[in-house]
């Protein structure tokens, strides 16, 4: 059971405790889905239930979300995974440099987002109310 600081996905990383923000956007960079983990925490181990419920024809992603079982989720999903190889695989995948480039889309609505000075900061005790905030900030970013 756990109790305290992991269950308000709070997570010691270098500059102290924080929280990791993972998310999805559509197409235009409107937000579409997100999920809180302590700072800590792999961008890998999100990414399954991250496109768990999305439709997409490509799934564009960093090379923190590399990993085999990733790209068969894609696959298997009907999408093509656009993400770059680690240096450390044996075999690199190919993927589309042009198509990568809309992933600037993501970090756009990550600096829209953290224009909130309540989301930069997490000024919020319980992550729920965080998560209810970055709800509200995202339908700010939708309504623009």
């Amino acid at each position: 059971m756990l109790g305290g600081q992991q269950c308000q996905e709070f997570g010691r990383s270098k500059g102290g405790f924080s929280t990791k923000v993972h998310a999805t956007t559509d197409s235009l960079g409107c937000p579409t889905k997100f999920i809180l983990t302590g700072g800590n925490a792999s961008d890998y181990t999100q990414a399954l239930p991250l496109i768990e419920d999305q439709q997409a024809d490509f799934v564009i992603a960093d090379k923190g979300y590399d990993s085999q079982s990733i790209v068969d989720a894609i696959n298997l999903k009907g999408a093509e995974p656009v993400i770059p190889s680690r240096s450390l695989r044996k075999i690199s995948r190919d993927y589309d440099r042009h198509i990568y480039k809309e992933r600037n889309a993501i970090e756009r609505m990550f600096n829209k987002l953290k224009q909130f000075r309540r989301v930069s900061t997490r000024y919020d005790k319980l992550a729920v109310t965080y998560l209810s905030f970055l709800h509200v900030a995202a339908i700010s970013i939708w309504l623009r």
